[in-house]
């Protein structure tokens, strides 16, 4: 592909988060939008319709199978129901077709290793879709850490939260074991951001949950231990106001990551403090972060470069997902091998 200026995309289903993904492919400056496919008759043309009417000459199926088919697509968005992403997955690297998975990229840590065996073999490039590490605020927190102005970090605590309106229950239809509940929506993200400030990998996860009837979880909180005194606090809740933060705590101060999904036009504000200063408060410019994650994606896919999000990373962070859910079932902290 090395020839090629832009990645020609399809969509493998029609969720409502291609309100986000689907301008920003049309956006993207190495995308091109070829193709979506629904299993319901008429939801990809209806989904093309609704968010990005101007592409008249994206074609739309009504069977996955046909979309993973089509020769003309290089790589695939798969945003399709929890407990299907490990098996489309597989599907479309078998077809030869490079994918961005929505998160979570699977259920079991087993799952993701075919993954990374199947690409392997066929050859193509596979990442797990947690679209806020590509937002420019989350480097200059980076940068903040580097500077040693906080110190050594010793805790870091994400919380993520909102109340759940009528139109989402469908969140809380399955179980935990089958990709339902507050943890594979929004708790993946919780713990995927607050491990990306350690440096080591985790010694035991230790949570408690709320469910519901079906088996899903609404609320559930935890401690990551990442060893030597050094913990990540999640909490994470569909019954609870909006929340979408991470601070960092360090030796000699803190810093704070105000809204981790910062949209589109939203300025995004970060503050950080140490023992020795007043609080300071930073605004960043606003960034796309939907659209910045299609664009490194397929800059990894033209020109050979390997993904910022690996799939060891994405193993790690469901490791800890099911040890977490393990935990909060028998009311006991769970060991990590």
């Amino acid at each position: 592909m090395n020839n090629k200026t832009k990645l020609r995309w399809g969509i493998l289903g029609a969720a409502r988060i291609n309100e986000r993904l689907m301008p920003a492919i049309v956006e993207a400056s190495n995308a091109e939008l070829v193709a979506i496919a629904s299993r319901r008759p008429g939801a990809a043309a209806q989904t093309l319709a609704q968010y990005a009417p101007q592409q008249q000459q994206v074609r739309t199926y009504d069977t996955l199978e046909a979309l993973l088919d089509d020769p003309e697509v290089d790589a695939v968005y798969l945003p399709l129901a929890n407990h299907e992403h490990a098996e489309w997955t597989l599907r479309a690297v078998e077809h030869g077709k490079h994918v961005l998975c929505e998160k979570p990229m699977a259920l079991t840590a087993n799952d993701i290793e075919a993954i990374q065996a199947a690409a392997q073999r066929h050859k193509v490039t596979v990442m797990e879709g947690f679209m806020y590490r590509f937002h420019p605020q989350h480097t200059r927190v980076r940068e903040l850490i580097d500077s040693g102005i906080i110190g050594e970090i010793r805790s870091v605590r994400s919380s993520y939260s909102f109340m759940m309106r009528p139109a989402r229950l469908y969140r809380l239809a399955e179980s935990v074991d089958n990709g339902g509940g507050a943890m594979w929506d929004i708790g993946c993200y919780a713990i995927h951001s607050a491990r990306m400030f350690f440096d080591e990998p985790a010694v035991s996860v230790t949570a408690i949950a709320k469910y519901v009837e079906s088996g899903a979880d609404i609320a559930t909180s935890g401690i990551i231990d990442f060893g030597d005194g050094k913990y990540a606090h999640f909490d994470f809740s569909f019954e609870r106001a909006r929340r979408c933060e991470y601070e960092i705590i360090g030796t000699k101060g803190g810093i704070k990551c105000h809204n981790v999904w910062s949209m589109p036009g939203d300025a995004p504000v970060i503050s950080w403090w140490t023992e020795d200063s007043e609080p300071v408060e930073e605004w960043l410019p606003a960034a796309n972060h939907f659209r910045l994650e299609i664009e490194h994606f397929g800059d990894c896919i033209l020109n050979g470069n390997a993904p910022a999000l690996s799939l060891e990373d994405a193993k790690a962070n469901c490791q800890i997902i099911v040890a977490a859910l393990q935990s909060a079932a028998i009311g006991q902290r769970i060991n990590l091998d």
